[in-house]
């Protein structure tokens, strides 16, 4: 973190938070430059110069506050004078309009659903924050931004119907070849208008590694206004956040700790989470549930980060093998392996676990779990159980499992309910441009585009 917070000056004396780059590279920069950059030149993260402390007050009341209120209280603190306070509360009023439910499963173990959003997945919760912000900020903007995003399933969908029609914004989403479930593609390639699917003959990290690319290169800098969605992007990020205090809310009591538990592979979403943590949100330990792209439970094992090709499995949204948003959690912990290794569990688990999970909860408790949810309820109940059982602990459900009918359908001998929605996209054509997994092939895309 930076040492304390420093301002910007603005015009009749309005002030604003800064945001500096993980790398340190370059000078900090607003909000609105954050968000629209996505990506600082050094290929950094941007970061909040100081994280504003929740009031004990504030905290002690949030079992009496809507999630909307938890979401303009927050998000206030890091966006300042930058958007008026009326402005934010129809972007966040329009962005969360669906529900956030939170289910006890058995004995302490909660799930937090987040998948009620309209493409069913978490992804929901940062792409239309993010699209209605830069939707705000780009008013009185001539140049059309050009959005890019990698995705390894549900974040192309969510960011897509985020910005769908946006004015003045043109999104390309690169998707792994054959490596996403077949709802999820039909979500990505189905969208049209502003909105165009690249079909990478790669694995994930090659899409990441492609649109980092594009965004060091000096040529499409000058000639396009490239911008990240994904959760590299601040305004991505940050409404991860609300929903862990929302869920806090409607567990706990005031400073009570619990244990949060959330299925990852980029790391975004428990990166919202250590960052409520220093809001001052009081969590006992995080759980990193992974698959067996275990990069960051090996570093929180042994202090060695080594990222690799990732591996494909039954649980795709998590097949990372480089996950962009470690930096962030390090920052967070000031960069001390001790610190969040103290703090932090690591637990990984392989598709045949998956499937063994999802079918024990659904006969014992008549759950039905996607594999991504999967993963982070047996993360819960493996760290509760070693702890002896006593602890409140929630975890993060991810998306629907209709998304992955052909995966749980199997498995639990039963036919999962696909909402209207779903099987109308599923019907569409598919629209994608195939292309080679090399930077280069999609800087030749975006300047013939």
């Amino acid at each position: 973190m930076g040492a304390g917070r420093k301002f910007s000056g603005g015009k009749n004396g309005i002030f604003y938070m800064q945001y500096y780059s993980t790398k340190g590279q370059v000078k900090p920069v607003s909000f609105k430059d954050a968000v629209l950059k996505g990506l600082p030149e050094d290929n950094g993260l941007y970061m909040p110069e100081s994280i504003p402390i929740l009031s004990e007050e504030f905290l002690k009341e949030l079992s009496e506050k809507s999630f909307q209120d938890i979401a303009i209280e927050i998000v206030s603190g890091f966006v300042e004078d930058e958007i008026k306070k009326s402005d934010l509360e129809k972007i966040v009023h329009s962005a969360f309009d669906f529900d956030v439910p939170l289910i006890n499963i058995h004995d302490n173990i909660f799930v937090l659903e987040t998948f009620h959003g309209p493409t069913l997945a978490f992804k929901d919760f940062g792409a239309r924050f993010m699209a209605r912000v830069m939707g705000h900020f780009l008013q009185n903007e001539s140049k059309e931004v050009n959005i890019l995003v990698a995705t390894s399933g549900d974040t192309g969908s969510a960011v897509a119907q985020g910005f769908l029609g946006v004015e003045g914004i043109k999104v390309t989403l690169l998707y792994p070849k054959g490596k996403v479930s077949k709802i999820q593609e039909q979500q990505l390639t189905t969208i049209g208008q502003n909105v165009t699917a690249l079909e990478v003959d790669g694995t994930f990290d090659d899409c990441q590694t492609m649109v980092k690319e594009a965004f060091l290169d000096k040529e499409l800098k000058e000639k396009l206004n490239l911008s990240s969605a994904n959760s590299i992007n601040i305004a991505r990020l940050l409404p991860q956040s609300f929903y862990y205090l929302y869920a806090y809310s409607l567990v706990a009591d005031y400073p009570e700790d619990i244990i949060f538990c959330t299925p990852s592979g980029n790391f975004g979403n428990l990166c919202a989470g250590v960052l409520a943590w220093k809001m001052g949100l009081p969590v006992k330990k995080f759980v990193a549930a992974t698959n067996i792209n275990d990069i960051v439970p090996t570093y929180l094992d042994t202090g060695l980060f080594n990222p690799k090709g990732s591996v494909r499995t039954l649980s795709n949204a998590m097949d990372v093998g480089n996950p962009s948003n470690f930096p962030r959690i390090l920052d967070l912990y000031d960069g001390s392996h001790e610190k969040m290794s103290g703090h932090m569990i690591g637990k990984v688990y392989g598709d045949k676990q998956t499937k063994e999970i999802i079918k024990s909860v659904y006969k014992k408790y008549d759950y039905v779990l996607c594999p991504h949810s999967a993963i982070g309820y047996q993360g819960l109940f493996d760290t509760l159980e070693e702890r002896g059982m006593n602890e409140k602990g929630v975890f993060i459900s991810t998306a629907s499992p209709a998304k992955f009918g052909d995966i749980v359908e199997p498995v639990i001998k039963e036919k999962v309910e696909v909402p209207e929605r779903l099987q109308k996209i599923v019907k569409r054509k598919k629209q994608a441009v195939s292309m080679g997994n090399q930077p280069g092939d999609l800087k030749s895309y975006l300047l013939n585009s």
